[in-house]
């Protein structure tokens, strides 16, 4: 077609940045601003419980001098190898056995079920009471243990709380006894999702168990198993019942762990130092948030 303007003819796409621009904006209806009503209290709440305190306690941290005098406590560098020594321990005990009794609880067996409902019961029931009814049985004069041990046997029982190292794994122990159900039933719905027809064809094949676990269910379940572990990991960091309903910190302040120094320095009057050991321990937790959310991102 001879005489026509270069593009003529041709029909190019609407600009929809364009067209959105000009088009009138509709007036905000009832639902709209009922809608954004109900926000309101959520951000009144967020900024007055959640963004003040973190603000007001950074504030409070400001000071050099408090991190001054938290490095020079001992009890500082105590507290820190016992967080390290509570996380690896505590964490890769707790999700091996939490792996291998998802497997356990795959099972339809009556009895199985019935079990698994008594295996919930230690993290359904508040901390509190069940911490604090575990330290009476500990107590080396009148606790349940001991008396137990002494009638049996004629012999005083082992006094289990004035020994740090002792205090310190019955700790981890209540943490791993607590948390044990709730991460068994992640990884149970873990497995749950794995296709029946796999391990089938793999029995035809005349896989072991041990196989089937390699080269199934574990390829399936590692990213979650992964995850799991991280989350576990920054929940452990802020565990403070475990530690301080069953020993208290004790004896003579020995088996604190991040979570719960800032109590030691409560009680002394000594707030920024509070401030001071909570944020200390950002490092370690804002690289293992950001992994995690890394990992949820792909």
């Amino acid at each position: 077609m001879q005489g026509l303007p270069s593009g003529a003819g041709r029909k190019y796409p609407l600009n929809t940045a364009t067209l959105a621009a000009t088009r009138p904006r509709k007036p905000l209806g009832s639902w709209g601003f009922w809608g954004r009503m109900f926000v309101v209290p959520y951000l009144i709440v967020f900024l007055v419980f959640v963004l003040f305190p973190v603000g007001y306690g950074l504030w409070l941290a400001r000071s050099p001098e408090s991190y001054d005098k938290l490095f020079d406590d001992p009890i500082f560098f105590r507290t820190a190898i016992n967080t390290v020594v509570f996380l690896v321990v505590a964490i890769n005990i707790k999700m091996m056995i939490a792996l291998y009794l998802s497997g356990f609880f795959l099972h339809t067996r009556w009895w199985i079920k019935i079990l698994a409902v008594l295996f919930i019961l230690p993290w359904a029931v508040p901390s509190i009471p069940t911490i604090l009814s575990v330290r009476f049985m500990l107590n080396p004069e009148w606790g349940v243990i001991n008396s137990t041990y002494f009638r049996l046997t004629g012999l005083d029982g082992p006094n289990w709380l004035n020994d740090p190292t002792l205090a310190l794994s019955l700790s981890m122990l209540m943490h791993i006894w607590k948390s044990l159900p709730f991460w068994t039933l992640i990884l149970l719905a873990g497995r749950m999702a794995i296709p029946a027809e796999q391990y089938e064809a793999a029995s035809v094949d005349g896989a072991s168990n041990w196989q089937k676990f390699m080269y199934i269910t574990w390829p399936s379940m590692k990213g979650l198993y992964l995850t799991s572990t991280l989350l576990s990991t920054i929940w452990t960091l802020g565990d403070f019942n475990s530690v301080y309903l069953l020993t208290g910190g004790g004896p003579a302040d020995l088996t604190h762990v991040l979570a719960t120094l800032g109590i030691r320095y409560l009680r002394l009057d000594q707030i920024e130092l509070a401030m001071a050991s909570i944020v200390v321990s950002l490092p370690l937790v804002l690289p293992i948030v950001y992994f995690m959310m890394k990992r949820l991102s792909k």
